[in-house]
C-alpha cells in the first residue's frame, strides 16, 4: 500500500494518540494536531524513533474556526494532500442533569465535538475534492446512539456528529470521497479525568469492576477502516467491551 498522509486531531492523548501510533506502524506519514504542543513534540520524536515516521506537529485548538481555516489551509506543499482525516478531538465535560449542569461545560462540548469537527473537515475538503479522493473518519460514541442519565448534552453532541457524518456522505456522493464513523463504548483514556475536571479518583471509579476498551483497540479498528479498498466504505462501526451492552449498561464484577 502506498504511503498515506494522515491528519489526526486530538493527537496528544487518548484515541488520537493511539491512532498516531497505529498509522505510524502502518508506514504512513502524520500531521498531528492538538492543543498541547509539548505532548505533540514528544509524540513526534517517539514515532520517529520507533518507526522513522515523518510527522508535522501542529499546535491548534479546533474550537478556533479562524485559526483552523488559516492553519490547515496553509499546510506546506508536501503535506497538503491529506489522504485520511481522523477527527478524534472530543471531550465530555461534567456529568450532571441539565437542570444542574454548568453551561460552560455545554459550550466546551458543543464547540469541540461539533463545531471543531465541522471546521477541520471544511478546511480539508477542497483539496480532497480537487483530487477526487480522501477519507474522513469521525470518532463518535455509543452515546450518540442512546443517551444516558446526566449525559444529555454530551450524547447530543455525538448524535449530532452521527448526523453530520451521514449527511456528509450524502453530500459527497459521486466524488470518490469516503466518510466513516467509529463509535466506541467505554474506553479508558483521559476522558473521565477531563470530564471530572481533573478528579483522578472519581475517574478511576468509572472503570472499576470491568475491563474497558483501550485507545489501541479503537485505533486498530480505525486503521482497518482506512485500509479498505477504495470501492469500499465502512459507513459506521460500534465497538464495545464485553462488559458493556449499551449506553450506560455495564456489568461490573462484585
Amino acid at each position: 500500500m502506498a504511503q498515506r498522509t494522515v491528519l489526526v486531531t486530538g493527537a496528544s492523548s487518548g484515541i488520537g494518540e493511539a491512532c498516531a501510533y497505529a498509522f505510524a506502524a502502518s508506514g504512513d506519514r502524520l500531521v498531528l494536531v492538538a492543543r498541547r504542543g509539548d505532548r505533540l513534540e514528544a509524540l513526534a520524536a517517539e514515532l520517529e524513533q520507533q518507526h522513522g515516521t515523518q510527522t508535522l506537529p501542529i499546535t491548534l485548538d479546533v474550537r478556533d474556526r479562524e485559526a483552523v481555516a488559516a492553519t490547515l489551509g496553509a499546510l506546506p506543499d508536501d503535506w497538503r494532500d491529506v489522504d485520511v482525516l481522523v477527527n478524534s478531538a472530543g471531550l465530555a465535560a461534567g456529568l450532571a442533569p441539565v437542570q444542574d449542569a454548568d453551561p460552560d461545560d455545554w459550550d466546551r462540548m458543543i464547540e469541540t465535538n461539533v463545531r471543531g469537527v465541522l471546521s477541520v473537515t471544511r478546511a480539508l475538503l477542497p483539496g480532497m475534492l480537487e483530487r477526487g479522493s480522501g477519507h474522513i473518519i469521525n470518532v463518535g460514541s455509543i452515546a450518540g446512539r442512546a443517551a444516558y442519565p446526566a449525559g444529555a448534552v454530551y450524547s447530543a453532541t455525538k448524535a449530532a456528529l452521527d448526523r453530520i457524518t451521514s449527511g456528509l456522505r450524502m453530500d459527497l456522493l459521486g466524488t470518490g470521497l469516503r466518510v466513516s464513523t467509529v463509535d466506541p463504548g467505554m474506553v479508558e483514556t483521559e476522558f473521565s479525568v477531563v470530564r471530572f475536571h481533573g478528579d483522578q479518583a472519581r475517574a478511576d471509579r468509572v472503570y472499576e469492576g470491568l475491563q474497558p476498551l483501550s485507545g489501541a483497540d479503537i485505533a486498530e479498528a480505525i486503521v482497518w477502516v482506512a485500509d479498505r479498498p477504495p470501492n469500499v466504505v465502512i459507513a459506521d462501526m460500534m465497538i464495545l467491551p464485553v462488559a458493556q451492552a449499551g449506553s450506560g449498561l455495564l456489568h461490573r464484577k462484585g
